[in-house]
């Protein structure tokens, strides 16, 4: 598959994408929306079926976490939610459901008639985006860890499926992902 004009799109949103999420800024969760709407092109058009149904749940999470990142949801005092530590309690609970989630969405896949172009790393690298999309939403520091893991596997899907521009867009993902880590702990209240 041939570099086209969306995915093109895609890839410069999604960089604006990566930024704002580093800066932890307002224009992040359009952005996110943004992103979403095109990744559910190009992700169902190289069969890449769970990340693009991850897109879809992607583009929802966007509008949760607006509403929860400007306090309209989830804060009494309607103050914008700092950046803090997840709690410890529910990283059992975390690491269950993506092994629960992984598993499933790799069975799923593999009964799709048209079935996933690359099952496994789909279904993992999917997984992990639904979680760490959620402690995103909840502007917990370690949500970069999640993407750490996610990205080289994207990398690799989107190599694998012709889709250069994205594939080269994760590789700067992956850069921001150390760089995320980093600025978000040291800006954790928590």
């Amino acid at each position: 598959m041939q570099m086209n004009a969306i995915e093109i799109a895609g890839a410069v949103i999604g960089l604006a994408y990566v930024i704002s999420e580093y800066r932890a800024d307002r224009w992040f969760w359009p952005l996110s929306l943004l992103m979403s709407a095109f990744y559910i092109v190009i992700d169902f058009s190289s069969g890449i079926y769970a990340n693009g149904t991850i897109c879809c749940y992607n583009f929802l999470m966007s509008v949760y976490g607006l509403l929860v990142w400007r306090g309209i949801l989830g804060r009494r005092d309607r103050q914008e939610r700092p950046i803090t530590s997840c709690p410890r309690a529910y990283w059992l609970p975390i690491l269950l459901a993506v092994a629960l989630l992984a598993v499933g969405l790799f069975f799923l896949l593999r009964k799709l008639p048209d079935e996933s172009a690359y099952p496994a790393i789909d279904a993992l690298s999917s997984a992990i985006s639904i979680v760490a999309m959620w402690m995103l939403s909840k502007k917990y520091w370690q949500q970069w860890i999640g993407w750490l893991i996610v990205e080289p596997m994207m990398v690799a899907l989107f190599w694998l499926t012709g889709n250069y521009a994205s594939a080269a867009l994760y590789v700067v993902y992956l850069l921001f992902c150390v760089m995320g880590i980093v600025k978000w702990k040291r800006l954790s209240i928590a």
